[in-house]
């Protein structure tokens, strides 16, 4: 095989940060699941990005045995990285894993409170019961990777191993390279190699594709997306906010939330940092998801309020000149950085006292999820939520309820509204979840809803390929094809 021939084979991609690891229990994270999904590790059922219709991968087909209970039954010659088979003992184990208290599990996330508990009917048959009714246990089995019974139980890893078609060759603060796994179960794909690394600076990973140096990157600013030729917008399914840290003076306070909200020209800003596409959002289930509240409107922008609003609570003795932490993640989208600079002098110049952290990802997550560092003082936390599977009921209950993983909201009516529809199926399902949200914007004021994003990736011409709607999370290296 020529040199020319060897270098068509492999691709180098170009990301906005370093994954803080690569455990595949955190991979619903954009930084680690870019890696490692559908291409170390692999999911029981696949949820098609254009359709949401769920399809089988490693299940080939599953059934409900009542409520609470589905009955999966897997792909058969399929085998782990390490030579172990994928059998029930497996797929149990890989829940096992996802429900471990010992591990703060991103993932388990999805699931809201609800637990899972897995057993092996058989060698390719397994059970998979929740803690309550779940009607769309399938579509969530897409969420959860199947990891080889190897990796430790208790612990993180950075040596992940599934039944994907790459196997992590290596991994350093420089780069991570991905090599083609011989023994695929599945169609061998056309890149045999891939070379993640990572440049913070977005005007930077568009030239390392435009000169070679990189063969795509998933994100780049729209004031850099300027070549119709190479780079292309997608809907990107994610939706970006500053979470409220409610339960801390002065954000305890309705009133100062309220302001928080209507005192940013927020499409304005919107337009000038994201591009004239991106959407401003009143919640954080996008439209055309079950549950998204069609009734609900973005806030009003109205500084003359905002003033008023915190002249009215600093007169009430809320010690509005608190100092309060905008926590960002350096890297996390295109100008990402630049909208925390807005809102810090936007908030301030409203007559709060606001402070910008940029934090890198492996430390911006002690911020994520909970239990929240304890000394952290009233903080707005900047998130970016993906959500691609279809339903609220992967949104809510993490975000909203007062066990929550993301979660600063303790309210024991908005926990029954959720608890109820996650329970329930169709319509009622949809108007639950519309509930809960109308409940978090109108009555709560539960955080900072900014933008349904777009995405901007720059893709060099050898490749044959092209972004969908998993794209910022998910870069499926089997999809890429090289041009002639």
């Amino acid at each position: 095989m020529s040199v020319s021939q060897v270098a068509a084979q492999n691709v180098t991609v170009v990301l906005p940060e370093q994954p803080a690891n690569l455990e595949p229990c955190r991979s619903i994270r954009a930084d680690i699941g870019r890696v490692i999904n559908m291409n170390i590790t692999e999911t029981l059922t696949v949820t098609n990005p254009e359709t949401g219709e769920v399809v089988p991968h490693l299940a080939t087909e599953w059934t409900q045995v009542d409520p609470q209970t589905w009955q999966f039954t897997l792909r058969d010659g399929v085998t782990f990285q390490d030579g172990a088979p994928l059998n029930a003992k497996a797929v149990v184990n890989s829940v096992d894993r996802l429900m471990n208290p010992a591990l703060t599990c991103d993932s388990r996330s999805k699931f809201g409170d609800q637990k899972l508990t897995a057993s092996a009917v058989d060698e390719r048959t397994v059970q998979i019961q929740s803690s309550i009714p779940n009607p769309i246990m399938p579509t969530l089995m897409s969420t959860v990777q199947i990891v080889a019974p190897s990796l430790p139980f208790d612990a993180e890893t950075n040596e992940p191993a599934g039944t994907g078609p790459y196997v992590l060759q290596e991994a350093t603060p420089e780069r991570i390279v991905l090599s083609r796994h011989p023994d695929y179960w599945g169609e061998a794909p056309a890149v045999e190699e891939a070379t993640f690394v990572w440049r913070g600076e977005s005007a930077i990973r568009a030239a390392m594709v435009e000169t070679g140096e990189a063969d795509l990157t998933p994100a780049i600013a729209v004031q850099d997306a300027t070549n119709p030729e190479t780079d292309f917008a997608y809907l990107n399914s994610e939706t970006t906010r500053m979470r409220i840290d409610m339960q801390i003076p002065p954000l305890d306070d309705a009133r100062v939330r309220e302001a928080l909200n209507i005192s940013i020209d927020w499409d304005g800003m919107g337009e000038a940092l994201f591009g004239a596409d991106v959407l401003r959002a009143s919640q954080m289930v996008v439209p055309g998801i079950r549950g998204h509240n069609e009734a609900l409107q973005p806030w009003t922008y109205d500084l003359e309020r905002a003033r008023q609003l915190i002249e009215e609570a600093k007169a009430d003795g809320v010690p509005v000149d608190t100092p309060i932490t905008l926590i960002g993640r350096n890297g996390f989208f295109p100008n990402s950085g630049e909208s925390l600079e807005a809102m810090q002098a936007l908030w301030s110049d409203l007559g709060l006292n606001i402070e910008v952290r940029a934090l890198e990802a492996a430390d911006w997550v002690r911020y994520l999820d909970k239990p929240f560092p304890q000394d952290r003082g009233p903080t707005l936390f900047q998130q970016q939520h993906d959500n691609n599977t279809g339903d609220a009921g992967f949104t809510i209950p993490v975000m909203y309820t007062s066990n929550g993983q993301y979660s600063t909201v303790s309210d024991p009516a908005l926990d029954q509204v959720v608890q109820e529809a996650m329970t329930a199926t169709g319509e009622d399902r949809a108007k639950g979840f519309a509930e809960a949200a109308r409940i978090v914007h109108d009555d709560l004021i539960a955080d900072i809803p900014m933008y349904h994003m777009v995405g901007y990736v720059r893709v060099n011409p050898r490749l044959d390929w092209t972004p969908d709607l998993k794209t910022n999370g998910e870069i499926q290296l089997s999809k890429i094809r090289f041009n002639d």
